[in-house]
């Protein structure tokens, strides 16, 4: 593994908290732990994990709740451990923006193929990265302000997002799913066109006319494309 990703455990059984941590550190992990569900925001802002397993059934709040939280201001990635089986946990938990779910008794090799899943699908931003400057174009996220030509642009919330999350993987072609994933917190379905309505309305608004190099694209049959040196012009 090249990065040692930060993983923040939330379980209350310290016995399987601790066969769980030892086996994620042998894997070249970085794990913290805590057992109640009210210390999980703080943990998150001190710790900055790159994905939180997240037991269900915990003291102080419950897991559902504790999803429901984090997923007010963060696209962190969230495996839901249960010690049920039922539909109803599994609804409940994706519903709460959980991104997968583990159940119990936990299997190590299945949690870890979980785990890196769910990392290597994660289009989260960096924590520490807040302002985005390419060409003509300059992107604050903490101020959700862009300015394009010397001039700010105005931008609705969804439009926002969806130009900061292109202009974080610029020269990359990112697929619909992904995309929805990483804005909606679901799937695509294969039919919903709301981001290429979106693409459409960001071509319009930054002038990306036929006669200049274009500054997005949809590349058929894979997705979205931010063309980094367009913004030069």
């Amino acid at each position: 593994m090249t990065t040692a990703y930060k993983l923040l455990l939330v379980e209350d059984d310290l016995t399987l908290a601790d066969w769980v941590i030892e086996y994620l550190q042998e894997q070249d992990f970085i794990v913290e732990h805590v057992a109640r569900g009210d210390l999980v925001l703080k943990k998150v802002a001190d710790f900055s994990p790159d994905l939180v397993l997240l037991d269900v059934m915990l003291p102080g709040l419950n897991g559902i709740e504790v999803c429901r939280l984090l997923r007010q201001d963060s696209q962190l990635p969230i495996i839901m451990l249960t010690a049920r089986s039922d539909e109803f946990d599994e609804v409940i938990g994706l519903e709460a923006g959980a991104n997968d779910y583990v159940i119990k008794p936990v299997r190590p090799r299945a949690l870890l193929a979980r785990i890196n899943s769910a990392l290597k699908n994660n289009i989260t931003t960096p924590q520490n990265t807040q302002e985005i400057t390419l060409g003509q174009l300059s992107i604050n996220c903490e101020a959700s302000r862009v300015i394009y030509n010397g001039k700010e642009v105005e931008l609705s919330t969804s439009l926002f997002a969806f130009l900061w999350f292109l202009a974080n993987h610029a020269g990359e072609v990112v697929d619909r799913d992904t995309v929805f994933k990483a804005l909606k917190n679901r799937e695509y379905d294969g039919q919903d066109r709301r981001f290429d309505v979106m693409l459409s309305t960001l071509r319009k608004i930054f002038n990306d006319d036929p006669q200049s190099p274009k500054k997005f694209k949809t590349v058929w049959g894979k997705g979205y494309l931010f063309v980094a040196d367009a913004w030069n012009d």
